[in-house]
């Protein structure tokens, strides 16, 4: 049997589930987005990618949780609004459900995110250079 490529209206619904996850997205949405009724889509959606147009947009959201969790100080409630959900309480449960801890167990099994902090290289360069010199310089060139 000979790979099909997914419709290409099913990977538009699939693409906003990627870039739009953070928003109040629904099957309802994604289906629009196809062209489908959302009971078509949902078979179609589920008949090409294996699993639901719902897990699917969940499980984006919980991935993107757990990034979150690892790079960011932000609190779990922070983060449930960040990635979409609305509620704590079934994030939690999502995300225990998903990864076999809560988040809040999952961001204490690692580093803390100050571990993960970001620099600019510009301030790489400026602190990383030598603090004393080592070749002379004229100092009649220098010009106060």
């Amino acid at each position: 049997m000979a790979f099909v490529p997914p419709a290409r209206h099913l990977l538009r619904a699939k693409d906003l589930a990627d870039s739009s996850y953070t928003e109040p997205l629904e099957v309802d949405d994604l289906a629009r987005a196809a062209g489908l009724s959302k009971a078509h889509f949902s078979r179609e959606f589920r008949r090409t990618f294996g699993e639901s147009p719902y897990v699917y947009l969940q499980t984006r959201r919980l991935e993107r949780a757990a990034a979150l969790l690892r790079n960011t100080d932000h609190s779990v409630a922070e983060i449930c609004l960040e990635v979409g959900l609305q509620g704590v309480g079934s994030f939690t449960t999502s995300f225990k459900r998903m990864y076999g801890v809560t988040p809040t167990e999952y961001r204490a099994a690692g580093a803390p995110a100050s571990a993960h902090a970001v620099v600019p290289a510009c301030v790489v360069r400026a602190y990383g250079r030598p603090q004393h010199r080592t070749i002379r310089e004229d100092s009649s060139a220098i010009q106060t």
